[in-house]
């Protein structure tokens, strides 16, 4: 069994899998090792719909349609009033094939990734746990790994990609993770069978709602086999506070969201409440010499605009073009293997803001697009993954001068009450 590749791959997530692909389809030899066994759980089946490009470089749009995953035309924002916004059709921005994306049951997602990866001509191993990395000097130089057997194994290599989520190998290893403290959020989440669904093409459509207070917000995911994924989410202290277990907080924040409530009140809940906390994050380098991060390992914003897998198809499909031009030319140093990072990390930044801006209280997407409808097509490619052109960054310049003025506006009339008062 051959030790020495030229492209090792941890990680058989999107993100892995698509940088063990296309490196292996260039005639690289490429290693890819899971610690799980296939297919294993994750979260996170919403798609955005510019996963399209990456997804059909890889081949598997075919493959994707054969499976039956819930088609998703739009998203919907339900506001803490109860007010349902009009949807975000994607195909009324674009009519285009990629305006239709799916609602993906992620094991079979991911699995379906790891094996067009080992079809592309990648040495794909589930169930190996990687339990050291090999240096020379400052550079990666391969790992150590560890079968579920037992079996233990040292492979050498040329590149060493880190896509192992938010356990981060590398990124742990070398000290470079750090949380976004000012998106410290929670997620607790389960599944529903037999919830309500809308009808037609609005039958996939992702819905974010408020509750009441605002205080949290809920996801509504409709999946294929009557499936529906609902999680909540809110700041760590607040949703994960001492003495409350994950069901309860739940159900608490279920009572202040009416919209939600409704949706699932004739369905039965499947399946244990999952949680995950501090999920924010990114890497303070994404590469190094003979490494590169990828996915969740080099960064995760927030699952508000399920941005998670684009993120990650889009990473490793950068990364892929760089680890490939380097092996070419036999320059693997951090230079080379993270320079398309700058623009990927320009999108994700783009994402963020649109996040804070989610968040911040007195934001309304619809009193914003009515304020400034120029911006309605540059935020529906906000929504869509579509951060890599120029021109999207004079959105949040308006935007803050908006919010600037919201918050004037109600401190006058604040000062007028008190006057009267």
């Amino acid at each position: 069994m051959s030790t020495a590749f030229d492209c090792i791959v941890l990680g058989g997530g999107p993100a892995g899998s698509t940088t063990a692909a296309l490196v292996a389809e260039q005639g690289h030899k490429t290693l890819l090792l899971e610690r799980a066994k296939f297919p294993r759980y994750h979260v996170g089946e919403s798609l955005m719909p510019d996963t399209f490009f990456t997804l059909e470089r890889l081949g598997v749009v075919e493959k994707l349609k054969d499976r039956g995953f819930i088609r998703k035309y739009s998203v919907q924002f339900v506001g803490q009033s109860g007010r349902e916004s009009a949807p975000f059709y994607f195909l009324q921005h674009r009519d285009e094939e990629a305006s239709v994306t799916w609602q993906v049951e992620r094991g079979e997602f991911d699995q379906l990734l790891f094996e067009n990866a080992a079809e592309k001509g990648a040495d794909c191993r589930d169930q190996m746990r990687v339990t050291d990395v090999l240096l020379d000097g400052d550079r990666v130089c391969g790992v150590k790994a560890k079968h579920a057997d037992g079996e233990e194994f040292t492979f050498e290599s040329k590149v060493v990609v880190d896509g192992t989520g938010q356990s981060s190998l590398l990124a742990s290893k070398f000290d470079l993770k750090e949380n976004y403290q000012d998106l410290r959020n929670a997620a607790i989440w389960t599944y529903y069978k037999g919830a309500h669904r809308d009808e037609g093409k609005d039958e996939g459509a992702t819905i974010i709602l408020y509750t009441s207070d605002r205080k949290s917000w809920f996801w509504y995911i409709p999946l294929k086999d009557d499936l529906v994924s609902v999680g909540v989410v809110s700041e760590n202290d607040y949703l994960l506070r001492r003495g409350v277990r994950p069901q309860e907080a739940f159900e608490e924040e279920l009572k202040r969201c009416p919209a939600m409530k409704w949706r699932i009140e004739n369905g039965m809940r499947e399946g244990d409440f999952k949680v995950c906390r501090d999920f924010s994050y990114s890497a303070k380098e994404p590469a190094g010499n003979g490494w590169v991060l990828v996915g969740d390992a080099l960064g995760f914003l927030d699952p508000i605009y399920s941005s998670g897998v684009f993120l990650a198809l889009k990473s490793g499909e950068m990364a892929a073009d760089a680890i490939h031009a380097g092996l070419e030319k036999n320059d693997l140093s951090k230079e080379q293997l993270g320079g398309w990072a700058p623009e990927f990390m320009h999108g994700m930044g783009l994402i963020r803001q649109l996040v804070y801006a989610f968040y911040n209280e007195k934001f309304n997407f619809g009193h914003f697009i009515r304020e400034f409808p120029q911006h309605k097509g540059n935020l529906v490619d906000l929504l869509v993954g579509r951060v890599f052109r120029p021109g999207l960054e004079q959105v949040f310049v308006d935007m803050e001068t908006w919010l600037e003025k919201q918050s004037t506006d109600e401190n006058m009339d604040s000062s007028k009450m008190t006057s009267k008062a």
